[in-house]
């Protein structure tokens, strides 16, 4: 009998545990019947109410030719250019934009919408369907604050990438210091701090560098602060001034390109390459890739833009009644004689024309008529923030200065 009781209550037991796993996995089941599906979302548009073309713009396409391969005939194709061209210019789609067409579910799966990425934040929405129309817009971007620090220790792009950061600081830091730090002579040890913002799409997605705030770069020791602040109220556009309200700004850049060395710096005598003898080198030799542009280091005139045996294609610059610059063995010239130049304009391409041995611009430098070497010239700055406004600009850059200072300097 009490075999017979305990049997019983095996099979309750089972019967019930049984029951229990059914009731369990319907449960689960009806769960799973009313989540609902994750919408995909991208431009604003719900991308599973239409049927969805991606393409990337290749060389020779045109807006034409895009819709015309997606059934939009060739009348309706005018109408809509004629119709969007002050938002969206058809003719200035560019090679390697990508592009979206969005199309009815219907059976005559009608083009609907062309939506053209301008970049990867900026896009514009073209109504291609019964109603025609076109607007710009924007992915939703998210502004991330971050302080870094790296030492050089071969390069700056070596020490940027060291640290996982975008290349892009190579940049930013380049333009920042480009009157007051001589990149092509940075020393194994020099330091830097930054304190900048970066853009993310969908907050995932680097989309680059919105802003510098604030950075110091320690060179030969000495640091070098930089700190961002708005003096234009036309344009807005702030500038950079260091921890006493001067300005980083020269009326001269350290350098006629961007490039990460020099062959052979100013000296009275040197042993030419070409002629094979001692002579003296009163210019700056910026050896660099065929083809790079040069850029005028101030505003100015261009007094010479000719070709002689030794220095090749050659411009000089008159940038007032004080100081000349000249820039030798260029490839192709850029400017002509009497044209007025903007510092940072390209006034030719590095090349080996006349007595070079390899491509390369020579940088030549005169002071009141007599050729010096620039590195050793007091050259004058761009205005400092005018003392009344001092204490002003002194206040806003108080906390940014001692954020800065907290952040430790990276050691070899």
């Amino acid at each position: 009998m009490k075999k017979l009781s305990f049997l019983l209550i095996l099979i309750l037991a089972f019967t019930a545990c049984e029951d229990n796993t059914k009731e369990t996995a319907l449960n689960a089941e009806k769960a799973e019947k009313k989540a609902p599906k994750p919408v995909k979302k991208e431009f604003g548009f719900i991308l599973d109410d239409y049927e969805v073309v991606n393409g990337v713009i290749e060389s020779g396409d045109s807006f034409g030719y895009l819709l015309d391969q997606h059934g939009v005939d060739r009348g309706k194709i005018y109408q809509i250019s004629e119709k969007v061209k002050d938002t969206f210019n058809p003719a200035r789609i560019t090679a390697g934009r990508k592009y979206m067409i969005l199309k009815s579910k219907d059976s005559a799966r009608t083009p609907q919408y062309f939506i053209y990425q301008n970049d990867r934040i900026n896009y514009t929405v073209v109504g291609i369907g019964d109603s025609i129309s076109a607007a710009r817009k924007k992915k939703p971007v998210t502004i991330k604050k971050r302080e870094v620090s790296g030492v050089v220790s071969s390069s700056l792009s070596e020490a940027v990438a060291e640290q996982g950061l975008s290349n892009l600081l190579v940049y930013e830091l380049s333009d920042i210091y480009q009157w007051s730090i001589d990149f092509f002579k940075l020393q194994k040890g020099d330091q830097f701090k930054m304190i900048y913002s970066e853009k993310y799409i969908d907050d995932t997605i680097f989309a680059g560098i919105e802003n510098v705030e604030a950075a110091v770069f320690k060179h030969e020791d000495r640091p070098f602060y930089a700190f961002a602040y708005k003096t234009d109220s036309v344009t807005g556009q702030p500038s950079f001034y260091d921890e006493e309200a001067k300005s980083l700004q020269s009326f001269f850049l350290k350098a006629p390109l961007n490039y990460s060395r020099i062959s052979s710096r100013y000296t009275k005598r040197r042993f030419h390459p070409v002629q094979k003898r001692w002579k003296a080198h009163l210019g700056t030799d910026y050896a660099a890739a065929h083809g790079t542009p040069i850029v005028s280091t101030a505003d100015g005139t261009v007094i010479a833009s000719s070709y002689t045996s030794g220095n090749g294609n050659y411009v000089k610059v008159r940038h007032n009644d004080k100081y000349t610059t000249q820039y030798l063995h260029m490839s192709k010239r850029n400017v002509r004689n009497g044209q007025r130049v903007k510092q940072g304009d390209v006034i030719g391409f590095v090349g080996s024309t006349g007595l070079a041995t390899g491509p390369h611009v020579c940088y030549r430098f005169w002071v009141h008529g007599r050729q010096v070497d620039p590195y050793r010239q007091k050259l004058p700055t761009a205005k400092h923030i005018e003392p009344e406004h001092k204490d002003k600009y002194l206040a806003a850059i108080e906390d940014l200065k001692t954020s800065l200072d907290g952040i430790p300097y990276k050691e070899i």
